[in-house]
């Protein structure tokens, strides 16, 4: 796989990204004002908050393009391994702003339950139902594209929309008991945007994680470290592998390996056996976009040396 092509395949999964973002922004725009006017019409201030929380997907979303974009440029001068770490700062990024939402709404609540308030109107659940739908219906489609094209910005994103439909639920459950429950329930509909607040600060967490272990080129799973050492074992004149180090860089991975050949073989043939490691990573794996081969010469057998490192 040359460079081009390997571009190539790093435009075409954001071009994906960004078309399942835009997606999402233009229904995000749309639920936040119906919520917003359905919150001040039918006095609730948890779909009043809910709507704020939608129009911050907004705002988020266009950091993710922005984002994935720059991830997408090849490498130059400047940046000789690409642009890929835009893509985990940019999840750094959304996930904090999930942080402040929730922060806001806390406080927001709170306020709230302290002022004395009418009864939410009935209508507002019709709202909050085709809400919930369309959130989930969002959520699973951009993060299906998110983990197919392997960014976490994406995915991140798409936990935007589960939040959104988490809070919506939650919203609906606490409208539903101040209807019922008349007089003496009219802050059931905070006491629900509280908790779904607390439900929004645990994914934020649970989104930051990731992304920031990305930046600290945090290593990826042993199994995926453990797949790429059997594949370049398979390799004729490989007759074991010491060292293997993944790092994830956006929608790419860099690998640098240690590999162990016969010391009475000619330093051309050790190269022409390196070459062969990285073609077959790089086919085997199509997001691998470089691999770095370190040749170490041995005077043992195969099964000597599989042995003494085993």
């Amino acid at each position: 796989m040359n460079l081009d092509s390997q571009h190539k395949n790093i435009v075409e999964s954001a071009s994906r990204g960004i078309k399942s973002t835009l997606v999402g922004i233009i229904f995000s725009i749309f639920l936040a004002i119906i919520k917003g006017a359905a919150g001040i019409l039918g006095n609730s201030y948890a779909l009043i908050a809910d709507a704020i929380e939608s129009g911050s997907d907004v705002i988020t979303s266009l950091i993710v393009l922005i984002g994935i974009k720059i991830a997408a440029k090849p490498a130059d001068h400047d940046h000789p391994y690409g642009h890929g770490k835009a893509e985990p700062i940019t999840a750094t990024v959304i996930a904090s702003a999930l942080f402040v939402a929730a922060v806001v709404i806390i406080i927001e609540s709170i306020h709230e339950i302290i002022l004395p308030k009418h009864t939410p109107a009935p209508f507002t659940l019709i709202v909050l139902i085709v809400v919930i739908a369309i959130k989930e219906g969002l959520f699973r489609f951009v993060y299906k594209v998110g983990d197919e094209v392997g960014s976490n910005a994406v995915m991140n994103d798409a936990w935007h929309h589960r939040s959104d439909a988490i809070t919506s639920s939650a919203v609906f459950i606490g409208i539903s008991i101040a209807i019922i429950g008349g007089k003496g329930y009219e802050q059931a509909d905070d006491y629900a945007a509280l908790f779904a607040s607390a439900i929004i600060l645990f994914n934020a967490f649970r989104l930051w994680k990731p992304a920031f272990m990305e930046i600290m080129d945090t290593a990826p799973s042993p199994e995926k470290t453990q797949q790429v050492r059997e594949v370049a074992e398979k390799v004729e004149g490989v007759m074991a592998i010491d060292k293997c180090y993944l790092r994830k860089m956006g929608f790419e991975y860099y690998v640098d390996i240690h590999v162990i050949v016969n010391g009475d073989i000619s330093v051309l043939e050790g190269h022409e056996i390196g070459h062969k490691v990285k073609e077959s990573l790089r086919q085997n794996f199509p997001k691998i976009s470089d691999v770095l081969v370190h040749i170490e010469p041995s005077q043992l057998n195969a099964a000597l040396i599989k042995n003494k490192l085993g």
